[in-house]
């Protein structure tokens, strides 16, 4: 039979209330902020489970307030807690975290959680309970396999978006007089991985192929396929990286105005999850990177020591991130040109951080319209402002110039008759270039940008013509 107002109900924390994990989510922040503090983390361990969160909390500050939560479990409490039911907060989080939840949420009437000696999880919890209540009855809110064992003393059994497998173990242990709930949140979690890795920016190590085909080679198969190679592992590093990237920000994802829907930031993706698939991407990239030369495995350990410098530090530095980031895609290129074993030219370099310095600053001048159409001024964990607009445009339009300046010149240049016999028609990319970089800025004033200008030139027919029409040209000039 359903259980009455004056039955206590016991919500787990982590997983059930929240989408996330207060653990990992103060581990991060200590990354983030304290990054030396995490030397002491293994001492911490040694002494049990209790101790690390413990201590984890001492020093760690999670934002509490943004913390991802269950729309419709939070209606089912707040329904509960107006019935006039007493619901209890308990939680494998340190008791200080706990109470700063239950605070905010506002249903409960105590909060407890684990201290320096006891993790309050499983077996622990139930003595807890039991401590609490005797032998009266009781009902349990929770997500996963450790909660198993105080189900089965529950007289109303809940789940948040617990697996099948923990959902059938229960079925098989449920006595036809108690009550069950299940709660499952929309989407799925094999997806949810999927959109972390960002499969569409792979796109951009598309460039690994430019010097390949730059040195009319792309009809060397055995070249062909140490591009190849090199694209994938430069793509899992890439998603490694992202994976790491968007954990580190969840604090300011979650106030951006599109990417609080990412993966991590939403609670559709477990933290746990990217803990463990970050450091095995990376391994498989350096794996895979292991047949081809070393130079190129230089190369890639200099681009993703500079992709976890700026999501660290570099990012919310004025400028600085554009230009990093510009030197981060012309890196593809030089692994590229690694792979295959050519020499990229200063030409190709110039060019490359010309254009991309000019792209970096057209997806900051995106992101601040956006901002400034939500209201806001600056954007979280970066160094703009909407106050920055003019200057970003005059600086990325100016760079975009400057890149196709370069490809004038170098179309003009003696050198250009080694691999073209009609430089001159190299001059043709000019026009579609400059009205492509020219429209490209007029839509990002207009506030039409969605933040991603190679996304967007991806999408728009209008941009893949104009590609199309340089590709063309610079094939009949060879």
């Amino acid at each position: 039979m359903p259980p009455t107002p004056t039955t206590p109900l016991f919500v787990d924390l982590d997983g059930t209330v929240l989408r996330s994990d207060l653990l990992f989510e103060s581990v991060l922040w200590l990354l983030r902020h304290k990054p030396w503090v995490l030397l002491l983390a293994p001492f911490w361990l040694m002494r049990g489970r209790a101790r690390l969160k413990f201590e984890v909390a001492n020093r760690a500050q999670p934002i509490i307030e943004s913390q991802p939560r269950n729309p419709e479990f939070d209606a089912f409490l707040r329904g509960e807690a107006e019935r006039g039911r007493d619901l209890i907060l308990i939680s494998a989080s340190d008791e200080r975290l706990t109470r700063l939840v239950a605070n905010h949420v506002g249903h409960f009437v105590d909060a407890i959680g684990s201290d320096e000696n006891t993790n309050l999880k499983g077996h622990n919890k139930l003595i807890r309970i039991r401590h609490l209540c005797g032998d009266s009855a009781f009902a349990y809110a929770g997500d996963s396999a450790a909660d198993l064992v105080i189900w089965q003393h529950a007289e109303q059994r809940i789940t948040v978006n617990a697996s099948k497998e923990i959902r059938t173990q229960l079925a098989n242990h449920q006595p036809v007089s108690r009550e069950t709930l299940h709660f499952d949140i929309p989407g799925s979690s094999l997806r949810a991985f999927w959109r972390a890795l960002r499969p569409h920016q792979w796109l951009k190590n598309s460039l690994l192929f430019l010097p390949l085909l730059l040195s009319h080679q792309a009809d060397d198969l055995p070249l062909l396929f140490a591009a190849c190679v090199g694209f994938i592992s430069f793509s899992l590093c890439a998603s490694s990286v992202y994976l790491l990237n968007d954990m580190l920000d969840l604090e300011s994802d979650r106030q951006h105005v599109s990417k609080h829907k990412r993966p991590f930031a939403s609670g559709d993706l477990s933290l746990r999850v990217g803990f463990v698939a970050a450091p095995l991407l990376l391994l498989a990239s350096f794996a895979i990177a292991a047949s081809l030369p070393a130079s190129f495995i230089l190369v890639l350990t200099a681009y993703w020591i500079t992709t976890l410098l700026y999501s660290l530090y570099i990012k919310s530095y004025f400028l600085l991130d554009a230009v990093v980031l510009a030197g981060l895609f012309t890196l593809r290129i030089v692994a590229g040109s690694a792979a295959i074993g050519v020499v990229t030219t200063d030409w190709l370099l110039a060019f490359s951080l010309f254009l991309f310095f000019g792209l970096a600053l057209v997806k900051r001048h995106a992101e601040l319209m956006n901002l400034q159409k939500a209201g806001k001024l600056a954007s979280a964990g970066r160094g703009y402002n909407v106050r920055h607009l003019a200057l970003i445009r005059r600086l990325g339009s100016a760079a975009n110039l400057a890149a196709i300046a370069v490809f004038a010149v170098y179309a003009l240049a003696p050198s250009t008759t080694q691999l073209y016999s009609k430089p001159l028609i190299l001059l043709g990319v000019c026009p579609p270039m400059i009205y492509l970089v020219l429209r490209l800025w007029r839509i990002a004033r207009a506030g039409q940008l969605q933040e991603d200008p190679v996304r967007f030139a991806m999408q728009d027919l209008r941009s893949q013509l104009l590609l199309g029409a340089c590709a063309l040209i610079i094939w009949l000039a060879i």
